[in-house]
């Protein structure tokens, strides 16, 4: 195989993207589309280049039964689509999966599951732990210059109130103005999702920086609804506190309906026992770094980027910074068998349910909450076992 035939699942703005994305990237074909509203189906076929012969499907059953395809791109956000990638492994598919990977523990397990009995690839498609920044991050941590890393913080501050309801009819997303008018509007899955599951996008890089993983979680929310839109039942900020295996505390947070600047929704640190590192708070910020043997009294403003210098064109015409590029390359490789997945199921497991478990936290008061290693080497309690 030298051509990967995949069909791609949802067909909302990010659904788009992916179909202009998979044209840019040598060895993706796309042969199929599928999504419930046959109202999309047009306007995915408007992004292809080529249309003919690209088969249609409202019915995800019966686009998992194409023979004709080898490999889905998961665009939905939904309650279940972790359960859809493990029925899409279990059809014989590989799958890229748009974040958050799953919203229970228990299709958590479905994945893993799937994709040892299949032996199809599955990857989440994370892209911040492909950042330059994150590389060189990673490089410092592995040769000590940080020390044990004792602390570290992420948060995803991305304010869009503008995709949290939408048309019944087109799927289009009504106007924050329109939101008291609409009284037939849906909500959309960013008002339902509780927001601390979307926090996979900064826990990837960080747990990829220091090579560990998160064994406890508790959480803690600010009320429903909104209090900057209380239209919206969903809160505004959701915090997360972790330890991980080595040791390490971490608290990640994310909002979606917080008044933020557009610009920076990302922000990362780490703090070591001989040094630390950050990321910038705003466009004319700079990334720092400090090291205790520096003898410097402050952080030292770096010239670290999101980009990565050396990437091929290709890559800058992808989104991102780039990084989108990075995470289909990746994908495409494991399944030509060029080089295996760095980031696989298991990694992807351990930014997932952690995430879904701060949720659960929440819920129960904030419980703190044991994570599970879903790795086969690792002991699968009985009490904690896998649907079968």
């Amino acid at each position: 195989m030298n051509e990967i035939r995949i069909g791609l699942a949802g067909l909302g703005s990010r659904g788009l993207y992916m179909l202009l994305l998979l044209q840019r990237i040598e060895g993706f074909r796309v042969v199929a589309l599928c999504d419930s509203v046959a109202a999309l189906h047009e306007k995915g076929l408007e992004t292809l280049r080529d249309r003919d012969e690209v088969r249609l499907y409202t019915d995800y059953q019966k686009f998992l039964a194409d023979p004709g395809m080898d490999a889905v791109m998961l665009a939905v956000r939904c309650k279940g689509q972790g359960a859809m990638a493990a029925m899409a492994l279990k059809a014989g598919k590989h799958v890229n999966s748009e974040v958050p990977a799953a919203h229970s523990i228990e299709d958590c397990w479905r994945i893993v599951l799937a994709h040892e009995r299949s032996g199809k690839v599955y990857q989440l498609a994370e892209q911040v732990r492909y950042a330059g920044f994150v590389e060189t991050w990673r490089n410092l941590v592995a040769e000590g210059a940080l020390g044990t890393i004792t602390y570290a913080e992420g948060q995803y501050l991305h304010y869009i109130p503008e995709r949290m309801l939408r048309d019944p009819k087109t799927g289009a997303y009504i106007p924050v103005a329109e939101w008291k008018s609409r009284s037939d509007a849906l909500r959309g899955w960013l008002s339902v999702m509780p927001p601390i599951h979307y926090v996979v996008h900064d826990l990837s890089p960080l747990l990829k920086v220091f090579d560990d993983r998160v064994v406890e979680v508790v959480g803690m929310s600010t009320d429903s609804p909104s209090a900057a839109h209380p239209e919206l039942t969903s809160p505004d900020v959701q915090v997360a506190l972790m330890k991980t295996a080595k040791g390490a505390l971490l608290r990640m947070l994310v909002s979606f309906s917080q008044p933020h600047p557009h610009r920076e929704q990302h922000w990362l640190q780490i703090i070591g026992t001989k040094g630390s590192v950050e990321w910038k708070r705003s466009a004319h910020d700079k990334p720092k770094l400090w090291l205790a043997n520096s003898g410097s009294p402050d952080k030292t403003d770096t010239d670290w980027t999101w980009e990565r210098p050396n990437d091929p064109p290709q890559a800058r015409e992808t989104g991102h910074g780039g990084l989108d590029y990075h995470v289909h390359v990746a994908f495409r490789d494991a399944i030509l068998g060029v080089r295996p997945l760095e980031f696989d199921v298991y990694k992807a497991m351990d930014v997932a349910a952690p995430s879904i478990l701060a949720a659960d936290s929440i819920a129960q008061g904030s419980k703190p909450m044991r994570v599970p290693d879903f790795r086969p080497s690792a002991a699968r309690p009985s009490g904690a076992t896998p649907p079968r």
